[in-house]
Formats: C-alpha cells, structure tokens, sequence
C-alpha cells in the first residue's frame, strides 16, 4: 500500500511517501521545509517530488494520510486543501490525522508519559497529553503556557522548545509530524471521516456587522 503523507499544520511543509505492509512502514521519499510562510507555495511540489523521488506516479497512490491541525489556519489549509484535491482527482480515500498525534507516534518509546505541544501563534501552544504508549488522554488545546498545569515532565514538538522554561519540561524529539509519524497515526480500518480543520480557536477574520443608520433630526 502506497500512501501519501502531507502535513502543513506547523511552521514544516512536510510531504512523503510511505510503503506500507502490515505493521511495516517503509519512507520512500520525504521533501520538508520549514518556513511558515512557505505552505501554499511549497505543498504541493513537495508531494510531487516525493512521488516521483519513489519512483512511483500519482496513479500508484493507494491513499493519502493529511494533518488535518491543530494548526493556524492560512498553513492547515493550504495541506488539507492539496490533499482534498489529488484524493478527488485521483479517487482515493484521504485519511485525516491529528498533527499532535503523528507527532506522538514518533516519540521513542519509554516508561512515563508525555506532552505534544506546537507553537500557535500569539503566545500559546497547541498541545495534548499522551500515555507512555502514545496513546492521547487529554486535548487537544490550545492554551498559554504558563496556564498549563501538569506533573508530566517531558515534552515533544517545537512548541515544547519554545516554551520550555515556562514550562518546566525537557524537550525531546520530534519537532514536527513526519510522513511516516502521520501514517502510524491513521486509521485505515475505517472510512476516512471528512477532512475537517482542527483550528481551535476562532478565526481573526470576521464578517463586518451592519451599518449603522443614519438619521437627520
């Protein structure tokens, strides 16, 4: 099974393909930049010289894995709406993952718990608390740090590299989801449910209210 992984949920523009075979996962070519400024620009070539890094076409694509946030949203879209583009032109299942998640699902395996948390802008973190297997018992959120109470005392993503003082945690790796953490991360059991954007907190954008009338004494 060939899968496409896109990712565009932190400050990386991540795309790669992954082979997989059982509980074999298998990285045929990744192309990630960071820049937060760069996801519309850059998504889409990174998936198409992934592609073609494999040594596959689109047409050999069996699905496509894509972080679907949390994340700000100018970068979430630009993945999410390449994704929802090459699965309908392609007429394959696109599977939504959880960003923190794929994360999680990278961080080496040990004995205590941990903290997922990526930078959100404004000062605040996304983040979600993960059980010493990788599974998530708290979160998403999307909070300042110094508002986040917790004993768990290690913490993956790039967030946790920012806001490590404030927060008492070691950093640990990974910073960013990788194309292999995002199809851990995916539920190919199941029907993909919709690409839906994990965006936490609302938009800055608002439609203007109505104006107000003017009237003559």
């Amino acid at each position: 099974m060939l899968v496409l992984a896109i990712d565009t949920s932190t400050p990386a523009v991540t795309a790669g393909l992954v082979a997989l075979d059982g509980d074999a996962l298998e990285s045929r070519g990744d192309r990630v930049t960071v820049d937060p400024r760069a996801h519309g620009e850059l998504i889409t070539p990174h998936a198409l010289e992934a592609v073609k890094a494999a040594g596959v076409t689109l047409r050999d694509l069996d699905a496509i894995v894509c972080g679907v946030g949390p994340g700000p949203f100018t970068g979430l879209r630009a993945g999410m709406a390449t994704a929802a583009s090459l699965a309908h032109a392609l007429g394959i299942p696109a599977h939504p993952v959880c960003s923190l998640d794929a994360i999680a699902a990278d961080v080496a395996p040990g004995e205590a718990p941990f903290l997922v948390l990526t930078d959100a802008r404004r000062r605040e973190v996304y983040w979600a608390a993960y059980a010493a297997d990788g599974s998530r018992t708290d979160g998403p959120h999307v909070q300042r740090p110094a508002e986040l109470e917790t004993t768990i005392k290690v913490a993956a993503g790039d967030g946790a590299l920012l806001y490590a003082d404030v927060l008492g945690v070691q950093p640990i790796e990974p910073r960013f989801p990788s194309p292999i953490g995002l199809v851990k991360a995916a539920d190919f059991d199941h029907e993909p449910a919709p690409l839906t954007p994990l965006y936490l907190r609302r938009p800055d954008a608002v439609e203007p209210a109505a104006r107000k009338k003017v009237t003559t004494p």
